[in-house]
């Protein structure tokens, strides 16, 4: 999709006024623990298409995410915390949600899940939903599994080598795909 047509959804998008909250209980009672990683993101949805640079700041309390052109140009910086969601895209605007989800549905088109994605990026499943169909690999590492409606295909590095997180996710709910591959990780190790 061109990088316009993404603007034009975007401005779009500040028309449309109001909110709507998430129930406590679409949020996960607890938060991943602390990570910064770099990577590239494709998206497909709708029949279009959709890929960038992405850099993902968690903390406990604060999440920040940039996707980027490849040569290093924001396309869209996005912020969330308990408070709600910003993201501000290359008009400088500033849009807002009440969650990650609800404004990359608005924005962009497609949802990222952000929240979840924080768990399942380390290769675990979000507490307190259980997931369907679990596969392990020899090491006992989540390979495949679906919670919460998306389907999760993990790929991990071989057996022994430094660095155990996964370095591709797959994820697929109806016609939504998402590819993530991690190039950098670096883990806080705080909770």
């Amino acid at each position: 999709m061109a990088w316009s047509r993404i603007l034009v959804v975007m401005a779009a998008t500040s028309m449309l006024g109001g909110c709507a909250a998430l129930a406590p209980s679409d949020r996960p009672a607890q938060r991943a623990a602390a990570f910064d990683l770099v990577g590239r993101i494709a998206v497909t949805f709708d029949g279009r298409n959709f890929s960038s640079g992405l850099r993902w700041q968690h903390a406990v309390e604060r999440d920040e995410v940039w996707l980027m052109t490849p040569t290093g140009q924001a396309l869209a910086h996005i912020q969330a915390d308990d408070e709600g969601a910003t993201l501000t895209g290359t008009d400088r605007q500033t849009y807002r949600a009440a969650d990650v989800e609800a404004i990359t549905r608005r924005a962009l088109g497609w949802e990222l899940p952000l929240t979840r994605l924080a768990w399942w990026v380390r290769g675990e499943t979000v507490p307190g939903s259980q997931p369907a169909e679990p596969v392990r690999d020899q090491q006992g590492r989540l390979v495949r599994f679906t919670q919460d409606g998306w389907s999760i295909t993990l790929t991990h590095p071989p057996a022994g080598e430094a660095g155990g997180m996964p370095r591709r996710l797959e994820l697929a709910r109806g016609g939504h795909q998402m590819r993530l591959v991690i190039d950098s990780w670096r883990d806080d190790g705080s909770p």
